[in-house]
């Protein structure tokens, strides 16, 4: 694989077991590279360390007064220069390919798990970690890559060199041949402690990556409520302690480099001492000692490398485990899919809870618990939450069972009344592997492809992202062509948007203005619409919108109910929100309530008729709820007025409205 060549049609399927056995796997992978890059570093190491024997060959026909040995002396330092100079060339470019080819393999694993998994990787893993894995830890991970290859070579060129040495001139060869492995292995008692030190900077490294991130994303309201300098206090202790650790690790990493000059240096004095006095003894020639005092210097170059393997794996390998980490999280239902890539339509229902959302029609869904809505709003778009595969209650269960035998054809309006009251109490935690997906016509969307469930239903949370680019590039967004953008637009109630990014266009069209990373040049609900205006434009099968006003007006809110309702008319939609203004404009109404449907309705009728709903929209309490209770037996108002009536509770509605 050259650099022209990426990015890769299909990047594999990694071993992420662990981060060592992963960085196996992608050496594995990059086999035909590091073959290429290993030969050419042969050739230059090899002619590195072959000088050494032109060069004493030179001394002796000087001291020998050949004329004809010089001249070949000569052209052989010439021909090794050659082969260095093509061998360093070549190496350097295999090495840097090599390490090319493997960061871009893991940023499109990265990718790809990424898209698998759609929001429900951030809550399983930091964003922080997330970000340190796909830019950092990247370069770490290339980084053992290419050095490998050089390592080997270097290796090897040590090996070939000390048996060239033993046959050359045996009694300094076998010096060198003895003192070599202990010069390369001499680091290895300090090799964990540096590595742990390593560590310990990459995490603290890491947790102000995540502290830094976190700060700039939450920064217009650290703003609002003072806490700058809070968060700025933290962000400094945090890059002092990774500083403190830097420190440290660079101290012991200076350790190694020291015993890496002073060990080869004591070689060297016992090689030239000893060399001397064989001279002396006329066992050796001078040419010869030269060639063996040169040699030894040489290796110094190759040896360079062991310690340069030794840094990269310490520092790959923290980053090759959180990269492994992030590639080892699974979806729960298959990617690919069990059914041809046809989207469905019809009934959208989720046999876990119970909910049906009919076909066509919008449905507004009030859950008493957060967390439980946005769980909900993932199980309706096909993505399971890890909370889906551990334990759930019995009654549940029940409720699931009994809810899918009643809504068999997909069309059984009255399915969402089932509760599982039938269930036993007793049953605390039935285990399962895995709840029963969505249903969107019938037919499961854990057996549909990827993609096609994607298409067919579209999930916008609670937190939408914009990305940067200009508002043309931001609605530029797959879709089924039905939906103009201008339409879209209208129905969010962006008009104010417009006027504002109209005036930062340079040719006063809103569409050419640009916009920031995630919108933090807009207000909350400035993004809030924009980002529902791109949901809409792409026209789903079905929509699943997660509090799609929360931060906006009551005034916009309205006029953004009348907007969604007539633009999805016909089409599949739910919203889950408890704003009265959203509930009652929708065609139906449904409570979940701790897990499951408890109610059915109409918003005004539910009102009347249901505490639960009653407490979640209205904001109750629980006096409140008592006192209304008394007071709706008694036939009076909570404060001793006769009851209001349909006329009274259409004023008081008027009013809740307005307000």
């Amino acid at each position: 694989m050259q650099i022209h060549d990426l990015p890769y049609p299909d990047p594999g399927l990694p071993d992420a077991r662990s981060g060592p056995r992963f960085l196996l796997w992608l050496g594995r992978n990059q086999l035909g590279g590091q073959l290429k890059s290993l030969c050419w570093g042969l050739l230059h190491f090899l002619s590195v360390a072959s000088l050494p024997y032109g060069v004493g060959f030179a001394v002796q026909a000087v001291v020998d007064g050949s004329g004809s040995r010089l001249a070949l002396a000569g052209g052989l330092i010439l021909l090794l220069g050659a082969a260095l100079a093509l061998g360093d060339t070549m190496l350097h470019r295999t090495a840097v390919t090599n390490w090319i080819t493997a960061a871009a393999r893991v940023q499109q694993l990265l990718a790809r798990r990424t898209a698998a998994l759609g929001a429900a990787l951030t809550r399983r893993v930091a964003a922080g970690e997330v970000v340190a894995v796909s830019t950092g830890d990247v370069e770490k991970i290339g980084w053992f890559v290419e050095a490998l290859s050089r390592f080997a070579a270097a290796a090897l060129t040590v090996v070939v060199v000390c048996v060239g040495l033993v046959l050359y001139q045996p009694a300094l060869g076998i010096v060198v041949a003895v003192g070599m492995p202990v010069l390369a292995l001499a680091v290895l008692p300090l090799l964990p402690r540096a590595t742990r030190r390593a560590d310990q900077q990459r995490e603290k490294a890491g947790r102000a990556t995540e502290l830094a991130s976190d700060t700039v994303a939450g920064l217009r309201v650290l703003r609002g409520i003072g806490g700058e300098e809070l968060f700025l206090d933290r962000y400094r202790r945090a890059s002092q302690e990774v500083r403190t650790a830097a420190v440290r690790s660079a101290r012991m990493w200076s350790l190694i480099s020291a015993v890496q000059v002073l060990l080869p240096g004591l070689l060297l004095i016992a090689v030239v001492w000893y060399g001397i006095e064989l001279a002396r003894q006329g066992r050796i020639t001078v040419g010869e000692l030269v060639t063996v005092y040169s040699a030894v210097m040489i290796l110094n170059y190759p040896l360079r490398h062991f310690e340069e393997i030794a840094m990269a794996y310490s520092f790959s390998r923290p980053s090759a485990q959180r990269a492994a980490r992030v590639l080892s999280l699974e979806r729960v239902t298959e990617p690919g899919g069990l059914r041809a890539a046809e989207a469905p339509a019809g009934d959208l229902y989720d046999p876990v809870t119970g909910l049906l959302a009919p076909a066509g029609r919008l449905t507004a869904v009030v859950c008493g618990d957060p967390d439980l809505a946005g769980r909900l709003a993932d199980r309706l778009g096909g993505h399971p939450t890890d909370a889906d595969t551990g334990t759930r209650s019995a009654s549940a269960s029940a409720s699931a069972s009994a809810s899918a035998s009643a809504s068999g054809d997909g069309s059984g309006s009255g399915s969402d009344s089932h509760s599982g009251s039938g269930s036993d109490p007793a049953k605390a935690a039935t285990p399962v592997t895995a709840l029963p997906s969505v249903l969107l016509g019938g037919v499961p969307l854990d057996e549909l492809p990827l993609d096609t469930a994607r298409t067919a239903v579209l999930v916008q949370d609670k937190d939408p992202v914009l990305l940067s680019g200009t508002l043309a590039e931001l609605l530029d967004v797959p879709s089924s062509g039905s939906v103009r953008p201008a339409e879209a637009l209208a129905a969010a109630q962006c008009a104010d948007v417009l006027d504002a990014l109209s005036q930062a266009s340079l040719d006063d069209d809103p569409m050419n203005a640009r916009i920031t990373e995630r919108g933090r040049s807009l207000s909350g609900g400035q993004r809030q619409r924009l980002a529902l205006a791109r949901s809409l434009v792409t026209d789903p099968e079905a929509l699943v919108l997660d509090e799609p006003t929360s931060a906006v007006d009551s005034h916009t809110e309205a006029r953004i109910a009348e907007g969604l309702r007539a633009l999805r008319s016909g089409r599949t939609t739910v919203v889950l929100t408890s704003s009265p203004l959203l509930l009652d404009r929708a065609d139906r109404v449904v409570l979940v309530h701790e897990g499951t449907v408890a109610a059915v309705g109409e918003h005004r009728e539910l009102v009347l008729t249901e505490p639960r709903y009653r407490a979640v929209v209205t904001r109750e309490t629980d006096e409140e709820a008592a006192s209304a209770a008394l007071s709706r037996n008694a036939g009076t108002s909570p404060h001793g007025e006769p009851g209001l009536g349909d006329a009274g509770i259409e004023e008081l509605t008027e009013i809740e409205e307005t307000a």
